[in-house]
């Protein structure tokens, strides 16, 4: 199969994936596109909304059209550790021998929705960590590794409602993205309300399989990204590390700290996949500018004064946008 056939390929499959969630999900197209971004370059996604606002729907349709195993956990306050990743059980043998047999959690599964994970505490929060970055779960002494592909797909409400626990920065930068879902207009609203409030339901199909899913993940990693455009993502990561020679303003002014080295490899990454979905083997600085947002907002942490004045990371990334320019010899300049 030659290149052109395989953009012609991951289009298809991209353009069905969507048409798909669509019967179920109504507007918040960004918010599905970029959670297909995400999928397709092989990161997890944090989405964070009030209650009601279809995110745990979108997860769950998302795990309909895909033929991978499917599991869900309900973060709340007393969830441990344990109940995540299983635990060794003392088993009684034929011959009446006892011995320990290890139980396997839901985070053994390809696509984990997890609900409202700020609920839990930090304690159970951090057990996603090694299953996030190494796809494994250290238990009972024990390696165990994750079948790939593996997605976490975490929902939150703010953090400044009750009884939330806010995500360690270890654990925030191991999203590739996050997505922050509004509120539905008028017209999104009524089409809610058709949906779910008469007898009809809308059916999906499955669109990808996980060996199919593989081999796009594959596709998106040889799309090239020339040495300027990659120079780009470094330069406006570099912008965001305040009390450096490379900080814009707003940065020096607002932040505690900037991206880590994952922000740029998601920029990069992300670029891949929306050239791909518009038909393109190269990744642009449009594609860059275009998943900032979500590659970096919660990689950045704010200061008091900040916090005080009501700046989020947004509108820093935004200034950061427009501060850097494309061309590295405007910088020298």
């Amino acid at each position: 199969m030659n290149t052109d056939e395989q953009i012609a390929k991951f289009r298809e499959i991209y353009g069905a994936l969507k048409r798909e969630i669509g019967k179920v999900i109504v507007g918040h197209e960004p918010i599905v596109d970029n959670t297909l971004i995400a999928l397709m370059a092989g990161g997890h996604v944090l989405l964070e909304g009030v209650p009601g606002l279809g995110k745990t729907l979108l997860v769950r349709t998302l795990g309909e059209v895909l033929d991978l195993t499917f599991s869900r956990i309900q973060f709340t306050p007393d969830l441990m550790p344990a109940d995540i990743m299983g635990t060794n059980l003392v088993m009684e043998a034929p011959d009446g021998r006892r011995m320990f047999e290890f139980q396997h959690g839901p985070i053994f599964a390809h696509l984990i929705l997890a609900d409202e994970i700020n609920r839990a505490t930090p304690k159970t929060q951090s057990a996603l960590l090694e299953a996030m970055q190494e796809h494994s779960v250290t238990a009972g002494g024990e390696v165990r590794r994750l079948a790939e592909p593996f997605f976490v797909l975490a929902t939150q409400n703010p953090i400044d409602q009750e009884g939330t626990y806010p995500l360690p920065e270890a654990q925030l930068d191991r999203f590739f993205f996050k997505l922050l879902v509004g509120y539905p207009t008028a017209e999104e609203l009524t089409e809610v309300l058709n949906r779910t409030t008469e007898t009809a339901q809308a059916a999906v199909n499955r669109v990808l399989s996980r060996e199919g899913l593989i081999e796009l993940q594959q596709l998106v990693r040889q799309v090239p990204a020339v040495s300027h455009v990659k120079d780009y993502a470094v330069r406006l990561v570099l912008a965001t590390h305040p009390k450096t020679n490379t900080a814009v303003p707003i940065a020096n002014q607002f932040l505690r700290y900037g991206s880590s080295p994952r922000g740029a490899q998601a920029l990069i990454l992300a670029g891949k996949v929306r050239a791909l979905a518009q038909g393109r083997f190269n990744v642009s600085f449009d594609d860059i500018r275009a998943v900032a947002l979500p590659a970096l907002r919660h990689r950045l942490i704010l200061n008091f004064e900040a916090e005080a004045e009501g700046i989020t990371t947004d509108k820093i990334i935004e200034q950061v946008l427009s501060e850097v320019p494309e061309n590295a010899a405007a910088v020298a300049a």
